[in-house]
């Protein structure tokens, strides 16, 4: 993978594996973490499992597959980011207040966002 459309989809993967990784079987995790966590190649994959390029490819494939499908059907990142936008956005407004009024409001959104 290059450029930018790599790192947004290496983003995309790392955000939907923190949502539904432990429902991944362990060898998906495991294949998942290795290339998108600790960047290792399809390669260096395939020689510390002792299988091809190829397998650890569909492996791959695979495991983006199922998570892509978890959110199509689940919605949980998605959800999680709307949430998120929402919170930055008060904030935002809180921030216009008078003084006395921004702190019990930002300590509510803190711990919303906690």
């Amino acid at each position: 993978m290059h450029g930018e459309n790599a790192l947004e989809r290496t983003n995309r993967i790392n955000v939907l594996f923190d949502f539904y990784g432990p429902l991944l079987t362990e060898k998906q995790q495991t294949f998942l973490k290795c290339y998108y966590h600790d960047d290792y190649s399809l390669g260096e994959i395939a020689a510390d499992f002792d299988i091809s390029r190829q397998a650890v490819y569909e492996h791959l494939k695979r495991a983006e597959q199922v998570l892509e499908s978890y959110e199509e059907k689940l919605g949980l990142a998605a959800r999680h980011e709307k949430l998120q936008a929402g919170l930055d956005l008060l904030e935002t407004q809180i921030g216009r207040l008078p003084e006395n009024h921004r702190e019990p409001l930002l300590q509510t959104a803190k711990r919303l966002r906690d």
